[in-house]
C-alpha cells in the first residue's frame, strides 16, 4: 500500500527547527529581568532539571522546584482543572486526582514552565516523586471505581532503551505489582528527536493501568508505593484516574467472532493479523458485525476496513498492539483504504470498544505506525483507546463525514488526531487527548483543502510540543466547547494559520471560523521568539491571513505563560473578533499584535496581566476597533519596550 505523505517530515522540520532554537533562545537575559518571583517558573538554563533528569543515575526528585517558590505563583499555577469547568470538555468516564492533593510522604515538585523539566510536564504543573523504599502516594476515592491508569515517570535508563520495574498498588485489601517502564517516554536532542540520552530530554511521563478485581466504594484508598529502588531510583507520580469500567461487552447477535470462527490467538503470543483481515473481509461480503472478545491480539501491520462494524468487548478487555518485528514500519492499526491516486476511500466503517495500545518508542515521519488512518468516508470511531502509536489517529483525504467521538488518546510520538488534506463535515468530539508529541488535535490542509469540519466538547491536556487544538488553512472550521491545558513548548491552547507546506492560496484560511466557548488553562509556550506563542494565537506566515471572518466569542484563557491573544508573522491578520473574551492572568500581555492588520474587540476583560499597559502594538500598523463592554485594557494604551519582558 502506497504512503501518502503521513507525517509530513517537511512540515515538521519547519516547526521544530523553532523548538530546537526555543529555550535557548529565550536565554538568560530574559531569566535576569524575570527576578525572584519567577523562581519557581524559570530558571537559568544551567539549573535546569532536563540535564538531571537525562542522566539514568539521577534521582527526579532533584527537578523539584526551589523551595522558596512563590505561594501566590503556586496557586494561580494550578487553581484550575481541566475537569472543573462546566459545559466544556469531554465528558471522561473517570474521575481524576491529582497525586499533590493526595496524601503522600514523598516530595511533591513545585511548579514550573521550564523546557525539560518534570513538573513542567505534569498536569497543572506539579507533581509527586518517590525515591526511597516506602514512599508512596495515597488517592481517596470520590466515587466508585474498580479500576485506574496513572500517569507517571521513571528515569531511563543509560542506554535510552527504556527502564522497567514495577510498583505495588494497594487497593482494597490487595496489593499488586503494576509495572512501569521509561521505553516509550524520554526523547532527546532537537526534531525530530532520537532515543539516545543527551541534552534535551524531554516526554517523561507515560501511564498504565490496572483493575482492582473489586469494586471500591467512595471513601476506599489506593496506594501507589515504591517499595524498593532496586529497579529505580524514583518514580514520579502525577496523577491517577479512577473508573468503574464494569463487566464486558458481549457478542452481539450475528456477528462474527475474530476468535470463535476465524481463530485469531488471544494470548497476544501468535501475529493475528491475517486472521482479522479474514474476519473484517467476511464481514463486509456477509454485511455483519465483526466482534474482537476479551484478549490481547498481537498484529504486525494494518487491517484494512471497509463497509464493516468492528466492535470489541470494550476498550478495558479487547486490547490490539504489536509491531512486525522484522519491519518496524508495520505495525497493529485499522486503517481505511487511502483515497489518493485515483483511490475510492473506504466507507461505512464503524470501529467501536476497543483498545489499540501500540509499541511505538521513536518518531519516525516516514513510517504509517498510526493507531487509526487511511480514509474513512461516513464512519464512525466511538469509544475507543487508543495508546504508544505515532498518531492516534490521521485521515487523509478524501474523507467526508466522519466523527471520531467518546475516546482516549495518549501518549502518542507524534499528534493525537490530524485532519490532513481534503477532509470535509469531519467531527471530532467528546474525546480525551493528553501527552501527544505534537498536536493534540490538528487540522492541515496541505494540497487539499479542509472544509467545514468540527472539534467540540474534548479535552487536551499537555502536547509536549506545538498546539492543543491547531488548524493549518481551511475554510468554514468550527472550534467549540473544549478545555485546553499545560502546554509545554513551541505552541499555544488554540491556534489558526497560514502555516506549513501549501497552506497558501486555495488552501488558506477563509470563510467563517467560529471559535466559542473554549477554556484554555496555562496554554502558551517558550519558543525560537523571546516574546514566546500565546494562548490563542494566529499566523500568516506562509500568506496574509485576511481571507476569512474569523470569530471568538465566550471564551476563557486563563493564566497563560506568555501573552493570552497573539498574531505573528506575515503580513497582515484580519477578520479578526473577539466578543466576550475573558483573560484572567497572562505572563507578558493580555494582547499581543506583532503584525498588520485588524480585528474588533468587544466584551473583552482583562484582570492579572503582568505588563502594564498590557496591549503590544508597536509599529505595525493593527487596528484595533473598540466595541461595548471592554475593561482592563485600552487601545489607546499600548506598550513598545526596548527589550521583551520576560514571562511572570
Amino acid at each position: 500500500m502506497s504512503f501518502h505523505g503521513e507525517g509530513a517530515p517537511a512540515r515538521h522540520r519547519r516547526a521544530r527547527r523553532r523548538a530546537a532554537g526555543g529555550v535557548a533562545a529565550l536565554g538568560a537575559a530574559a531569566v535576569v529581568a524575570a527576578g525572584l518571583s519567577l523562581s519557581s517558573w524559570w530558571s537559568s538554563p544551567s539549573a535546569d532539571a532536563a540535564t538531571t533528569a537525562a542522566s539514568p543515575s539521577a534521582d527526579a526528585a532533584t527537578t523539584a522546584a526551589s523551595p522558596s517558590a512563590d505561594a501566590a505563583i503556586t496557586a494561580a499555577a494550578t487553581a484550575t482543572s481541566p475537569f472543573a469547568v462546566d459545559g466544556r470538555g469531554a465528558r471522561v468516564p473517570f474521575t481524576e486526582l491529582e497525586a499533590e492533593d493526595a496524601a503522600t510522604n514523598g516530595t511533591v515538585l513545585a511548579p514550573d514552565r521550564r523546557y525539560g523539566t518534570l513538573a513542567t510536564e505534569a498536569s497543572g504543573r506539579r507533581a509527586v516523586t518517590l525515591d526511597a523504599a516506602g514512599e508512596y502516594v495515597e488517592f481517596t476515592l470520590t466515587a466508585p471505581a474498580d479500576a485506574m491508569s496513572f500517569r507517571y515517570s521513571v528515569p531511563d535508563d543509560a542506554a535510552g532503551t527504556g527502564r522497567t520495574a514495577s510498583v505495588d498498588v494497594r487497593a482494597g485489601g490487595n496489593s499488586t505489582a503494576v509495572a512501569v517502564t521509561s521505553r516509550y517516554a524520554f526523547y532527546y536532542g532537537s526534531f525530530p528527536f532520537t532515543n539516545t540520552p543527551g541534552t534535551g530530554a524531554h516526554h517523561f511521563y507515560d501511564e498504565t493501568r490496572t483493575m482492582f478485581g473489586q469494586t471500591l466504594p467512595a471513601g476506599s484508598t489506593v496506594r501507589v508505593e515504591l517499595s524498593s529502588t532496586a529497579q529505580t531510583p524514583s518514580i514520579t507520580v502525577d496523577l491517577a484516574d479512577f473508573e468503574l469500567v464494569g463487566a464486558p461487552i458481549a457478542r452481539p447477535a450475528d456477528a462474527l467472532d475474530v476468535v470463535a470462527d476465524f481463530g485469531a490467538d488471544a494470548t497476544g503470543t501468535v501475529d493475528a493479523t491475517a486472521k482479522f483481515q479474514a474476519a473484517v473481509d467476511a464481514g463486509r461480503t456477509q454485511g455483519r458485525a465483526v466482534f474482537v472478545p476479551r484478549g490481547n491480539f498481537l498484529l504486525f501491520g494494518h487491517v484494512t476496513v471497509d463497509k464493516v462494524t468492528v466492535q470489541g468487548a470494550g476498550p478495558w478487555y479487547s486490547v490490539l498492539g504489536g509491531r512486525d518485528p522484522g519491519d518496524r514500519s508495520r505495525a497493529a492499526g485499522l486503517f481505511g483504504r487511502y483515497a489518493g491516486a485515483g483511490g475510492a476511500p473506504s466507507t461505512g466503517v464503524t470501529i467501536r470498544d476497543l483498545a489499540i495500545i501500540g509499541d511505538i518508542t521513536e518518531r519516525d515521519d516516514s513510517a504509517p505506525t498510526n493507531a487509526i488512518g487511511g480514509s474513512l468516508t461516513d464512519s464512525v470511531v466511538d469509544n475507543v483507546w487508543l495508546q504508544h502509536t505515532k498518531v492516534g489517529l490521521w485521515l487523509d483525504g478524501v474523507t467526508t463525514n466522519f466523527t471520531l467521538r467518546n475516546s482516549r488518546i495518549l501518549d502518542q510520538t507524534a499528534d493525537g488526531v490530524n485532519f490532513h488534506r481534503g477532509i470535509t463535515g469531519s467531527t471530532v468530539e467528546n474525546t480525551f487527548v493528553r501527552n501527544t508529541g505534537d498536536d493534540g488535535l490538528a487540522m492541515w490542509s496541505q494540497t487539499n483543502v479542509n472544509s467545514g469540519n468540527t472539534f467540540r466538547d474534548n479535552t487536551v491536556v499537555a502536547p509536549m510540543l506545538a498546539n492543543a487544538i491547531a488548524v493549518y488553512g481551511g475554510t468554514g472550521i468550527t472550534v467549540t466547547d473544549n478545555v485546553v491545558a499545560d502546554t509545554i513548548v513551541s505552541g499555544g491552547g488554540v491556534h489558526v494559520g497560514n502555516r506549513f507546506d501549501d497552506v497558501r492560496g486555495p488552501t488558506a484560511v477563509s470563510g467563517t471560523f467560529t471559535l466559542a466557548r473554549n477554556t484554555l488553562i496555562r496554554a502558551g509556550s517558550p519558543s525560537e521568539w523571546e516574546s514566546g506563542i500565546g494562548a490563542l494565537w494566529f499566523d500568516a506566515l506562509n500568506a496574509p491571513l485576511t481571507g476569512a471572518s474569523i470569530k471568538v466569542s465566550d471564551t476563557d484563557i486563563i493564566d497563560s505563560t506568555y501573552a493570552a491573544v497573539q498574531t505573528v508573522e506575515g503580513s497582515a491578520v484580519t477578520g479578526l473578533d473577539l466578543d466576550g473574551v475573558r483573560i484572567a492572568g497572562a505572563g507578558t500581555y493580555a494582547l499581543l499584535f506583532q503584525n498588520a492588520g485588524a480585528a474588533t474587540l468587544t466584551g473583552v476583560t482583562v484582570t492579572g496581566v503582568a505588563q502594564s499597559p498590557p496591549v503590544y502594538r508597536c509599529g505595525t500598523g493593527f487596528t484595533i476597533t473598540t466595541g461595548p463592554g471592554n475593561s482592563g485594557w485600552s487601545a489607546d494604551a499600548t506598550t513598545c519596550p526596548p527589550t521583551w519582558p520576560a514571562p511572570q
